[in-house]
C-alpha cells in the first residue's frame, strides 16, 4: 500500500476521460454566432457607430494580409480591420468597399487554450479591439484605453 498525501485527489474525483470525448472546438458558424452576440453586448452607442460594418469570420489570415503586414505565421494575428476608418472617410471621396473586421478562428482558439480567460472574453477582445481601428484608434491608443480601464 503507498502512502497518499490527504490533498491528493483520489482517483474516483478525477473527471472522467471520456466526458471530454464529444467536444469540439466551435465551428466557423459557431464562433460567427459568438462574435454577434458579443457584438450585440457592446453599448448601443458604440454598435451604432459600426452601422455597415461587415464582420467576418476565417480560420486564419490570408498570406496576402501576412505579407502585407509582414507577419511570418498565420498563427500570429487574431484579428484584422480592413477600411477606412471613421476619421478618415469623406462625403466627396469615391465609394469603396465596406469597413470589415475580421476575426480569424484558429489563431483566436489558441490564444484562449494557452490563457485563463472564455472563448467570448478572448473574442469579444479582438473584436472591440479591430472595431477601435474603425474608429480611427491606433494599436498604441487600443493598448492605453484597455490600461486605463484595468
Amino acid at each position: 500500500m503507498t502512502d497518499r498525501k490527504s490533498d491528493e485527489p483520489s482517483d474516483a474525483s478525477l473527471p472522467d476521460p471520456l466526458a471530454w470525448r464529444p467536444l469540439k472546438a466551435p465551428s466557423l458558424a459557431e464562433f460567427e454566432a459568438i462574435a454577434l452576440e458579443a457584438f450585440q453586448l457592446l453599448p448601443k452607442e458604440f454598435r451604432d457607430r459600426c452601422e455597415g460594418v461587415v464582420i467576418q469570420i476565417d480560420d486564419y489570415p490570408t498570406e496576402e494580409v501576412l505579407d502585407a503586414m509582414g507577419i511570418q505565421s498565420e498563427l500570429d494575428l487574431m484579428g484584422l480591420f480592413q477600411g477606412i476608418g471613421l476619421p478618415f472617410q469623406s462625403e466627396t471621396a469615391p465609394t469603396h468597399m465596406p469597413n470589415m473586421v475580421w476575426l480569424y478562428r484558429v489563431p483566436i482558439l489558441l490564444y484562449w487554450a494557452e490563457h485563463d480567460e472564455t472563448l467570448g472574453h478572448v473574442i469579444q477582445h479582438v473584436l472591440v479591439h479591430e472595431i477601435g481601428h474603425h474608429f480611427g484608434l491606433s494599436d498604441d491608443d487600443i493598448e492605453a484605453i484597455e490600461r486605463a480601464a484595468n
